[in-house]
């Protein structure tokens, strides 16, 4: 079976005709845009960057943690050179 359709009429996808009317005539193109950015955009702005260096960052304090434990769990690390060491970095910290 087979079907024939008939054409019906111009089917041209370009029509001629009527042009499209302009609503406006452009503006004076020596305006210029412009945006400005408020100090506490900037400000979190940078916070933004340093949280996301620290996060990028290695974290370094485990590794300095696990040294330290396995120095006082030595019992040759305990003496009284490193008691007083210690004792001082405290007092110079508070008082220095």
């Amino acid at each position: 079976m087979s079907m024939t359709i008939d054409r019906v009429g111009l089917l041209d996808p370009i029509q001629p005709g009527k042009k499209p009317s302009r609503t406006s005539q452009v503006s004076d193109s020596s305006k210029t845009d412009s945006i400005s950015i408020s100090s506490d955009a900037k400000a979190k702005a940078e916070l933004f960057r340093v949280h996301e260096l620290a996060s990028a960052s290695p974290d370094m304090r485990a590794e300095r943690i696990a040294e330290l434990k396995i120095k006082i769990n030595d019992p040759s690390y305990i003496n009284e050179k490193v008691i007083n060491d210690t004792a001082n970095r405290i007092i110079d910290a508070l008082f220095g």
